[in-house]
């Protein structure tokens, strides 16, 4: 009976949590510019420890040069090295970029696969760019779990664990299944603007009354 009643109470804050996100970010997508799912692949994987404006800084020249799967698979290496440089760990990029592109051409015919399992089979593809590009380009629920949402969807009590796939499972159980992508997408917003890792804006935080943390000076990012 009281792990009924528990689960009520966690459904009902979930509830009140989500309606105050979709409140103040009513109208969400992803903010990398893209025209089809493999530039939205590309530009998910530049994603990784850079910001959205950077990615979108690079990726307008990039995709000019190589417009097609089949152009980065043949990219000369040092090349799409150079034209990736300012979104860090480019070496590492480059070579997930170029294999991943590769694998397409190979395996899928030149076509991003829609499917959770066949994306993360990608070199460079985990499930974080897998439900990104399921949610943002072919409109298949999936929830993202990058840092901000680990770290807010704890803070919230919404999850108690720190590895991102069982976070992912912990939301789908409590979040609507048609509302995860847009979810995700909210957490990320409000990751940025107000509940930041270092220094969350408690004091003016929306969230604040839901927020189960008693010390907020030693939350851990």
């Amino acid at each position: 009976m009281i792990k009924t009643s528990q689960m009520t109470k966690q459904k009902t804050r979930t509830r009140e949590i989500q309606q105050i996100l979709n409140a103040r970010y009513p109208d969400v997508k992803t903010q990398l510019t893209h025209k089809n799912p493999f530039q939205l692949l590309v530009a998910t994987i530049l994603s990784a420890q850079c910001t959205d404006r950077q990615v979108n800084a690079v990726t307008g020249p990039l995709f000019k040069k190589f417009k097609k799967p089949e152009d980065f698979a043949e990219a000369d290496l040092q090349t799409l090295e150079s034209l990736i440089r300012p979104t860090g760990f480019y070496k590492n990029k480059a070579k997930h970029i170029k294999n991943c592109a590769n694998a397409i051409v190979k395996r899928f015919d030149g076509h991003v696969p829609a499917t959770l399992e066949e994306l993360v089979s990608l070199p460079g593809v985990g499930r974080k760019t897998a439900n990104v590009v399921l949610g943002a380009a072919y409109g298949i629920p999936g929830m993202v779990v990058d840092t901000h949402v680990a770290r807010i969807s704890r803070r919230l009590d919404l999850t108690r664990s720190k590895n991102p796939e069982k976070i992912e499972r912990d939301l789908m159980k409590i979040i609507p299944e048609q509302d995860w992508n847009d979810f995700s997408l909210r957490l990320i917003f409000f990751g940025r603007q107000i509940c930041k890792a270092r220094k969350p804006d408690c004091g003016n935080c929306f969230l604040e009354h839901l927020c189960y943390w008693q010390d907020k000076q030693k939350i851990e990012a």
